[in-house]
This record gives structure tokens, sequence and C-alpha cells, in this order.
């Protein structure tokens, strides 16, 4: 009798990421927290009792609820014009997350574009927009963040598109180094000689085969984006009263620091939280999706 060998199925590329990613624990621990972040941002008017720009006028500077003075009406104390900071913050969150999308979006299209171009083409292109990108980055990335909202104008919008185009060259370097060492391979000059056009090789062949390390990036992009808009709205240069956001609630109550400790504290932990847990989302991304990491 003929014994049937039963082959074990292979694990599926999103099971086989799981089990990479979920190795590391710190990663897991940003993955939930950055899920409840975004949770609270969409249902933050279920979140909270008040808007973020109400004002009580008898409650100014109310410390938590858990301290002497406290009320329960505002868990987190108010600001310096009785705006409750518990919703502030939630409504913060929002703020932050657009920030984040949008930055990373507009970079890692611009810079993937440039890049392929760069990595692709070579010779004097190439030379040409890698010089343009290495004065990009010799530039501190707040101070030329800066320069450039001074040239378009504070407001949210333009702190956005100038964090985009600091961050670009990053995306740019990533995407040529990527695309120079695909693009000589042989399922790259395979498809070349079947005759296909140089757009479905740049976008269809090689690219897919780029993405690993860039997904990397924009994780890390991401709470970049959100650290420089705090940092622009800290400075006047970003998002502007009363707008919500966590370094524009900063830059308002740096002048309360010694009297009423939570005006700053609470929007500074929110920074901190929402950044080190999109970080270590990234380190368990890159543990993840680079081969050379992966231990059988």
């Amino acid at each position: 009798m003929a014994v049937t060998e039963i082959k074990a199925k292979p694990p599926s590329a999103l099971a086989e990421f799981w089990f990479y990613f979920s190795r590391n624990k710190g990663a897991v621990i940003g993955l939930v927290i950055f899920v409840a972040l975004v949770v609270v941002a969409i249902a933050a008017p279920l979140v909270t009792s008040h808007t973020p720009d109400d004002q009580n006028r008898a409650m100014l500077l109310l410390p938590p609820v858990w301290q002497a003075g406290g009320n329960a009406d505002y868990l987190l104390g108010t600001d310096a014009v009785g705006r409750d900071i518990l919703s502030r913050l939630v409504y913060g969150s929002r703020f932050s997350l657009f920030i984040g999308v949008v930055v990373v979006s507009l970079s890692v299209v611009s810079g993937v574009l440039v890049g392929l171009v760069a990595g692709y083409f070579g010779g004097k292109v190439d030379t040409v927009i890698m010089r343009v990108m290495d004065i990009i980055l010799a530039f501190p990335s707040l101070l030329l963040a800066l320069v450039l909202v001074a040239v378009l104008g504070p407001g949210l919008i333009n702190a956005m598109i100038a964090i985009a185009l600091v961050n670009q060259p990053h995306f740019v370097r990533l995407t040529r180094a990527a695309v120079l060492t695909e693009r000589g391979k042989d399922y790259v000059v395979g498809s070349r000689v079947a005759g296909a056009g140089t757009l479905r090789l740049m976008f269809l062949t090689i690219l897919p085969n780029c993405l690993a390390p860039l997904i990397v990036q924009a994780t890390l992009a991401f709470s970049a984006a959100i650290l420089d808009a705090a940092a622009l709205g800290f400075l006047g240069m970003g998002a502007q009263p009363p707008t919500p956001e966590w370094g524009t609630m900063l830059a308002e109550s740096r002048e309360f620091i010694q009297r009423a400790w939570w005006v700053v504290t609470f929007p500074g932990l929110a920074i901190l939280i929402t950044v080190l847990a999109i970080n270590l989302m990234g380190d368990g991304l890159r543990d993840a999706l680079d081969p050379k990491l992966k231990r059988s």
C-alpha cells in the first residue's frame, strides 16, 4: 500500500509577518498604544464631555481630579482660560495623526518618484538629484523647516508642507539605493527582454521589491513628523491658537509651568508616548520585513 505523504502548508505572508513582528514585545506594545490612540481620536466626541474650545471662567488652572482642589468634571484639570485639558489632548490626537498621515504621504510619493528616476536612469540625472538631496540634508531639519514656514507663512498646512520637504531626501536616497540593487537582477533583465516598457519596469517590476525598507522609514517618518509639527507649534510657526495641537498647547502654557505643572506635563507626555509607540512599531516592522534579521 502506498503511503501518502502529507506536506505542511507554508504559512501565509501575513502569518509570517505577524510571527516575526510579535516576537518583538515592544513593537506589540507600541501597536496596542497606537491603535488605542486611533480609536480615541476617531471617537473623540464620545470620550470627552467637553469640546476643546469650551471655556469655564470659574475653573481657571484647575488641578487634576486626584489633587486637592480638583473637579471630577475635569479629570486632568484646566488651562489658563478654563478649557478642559483632557478634551484638548483627545482632539489634539486628531491633528497629530492627520499631520503624520499627510506628511508621510507627501514625503513617500515625492521621494519614491524622484528616487526611482535617479536610481533607474543613473548618470547625470542621478548626480544632479542626489547633490540636491545632499544640500537639503546638510541643513538641520528643524532649522530648514522653520525657514520654509517663514517663507510660506505660519500655519498648520504650511508646516506640513515644510516638514514633508525636509523628510523627502530620506525616501529619495532609500529608494535610489534599493533600485540600484534591483535593476541589474535577472527578473528585471528578463522583463526588459520580454518587451516591458520603462514605466512598467519602474513601477510594476522594481518598485514592489523596494517596499520593505520604505515601509519602515515611513513609520519612523510618521513619528518625526509629529515631533517636528509640535516643535513648530511650540515656536509659533505651526498650528495657531486656539487649535488643540500638542505643541501649541505647550507654547500657550509655558508661562504657567511653575504654578500649574499639569498644563505642560500632559501635552508633553502625549507627545512622548505617541512618538515612542510609533518608534517601537518601526523596530518591529524592521524585524518583520528585513530578510537579514529573520531567523528560522
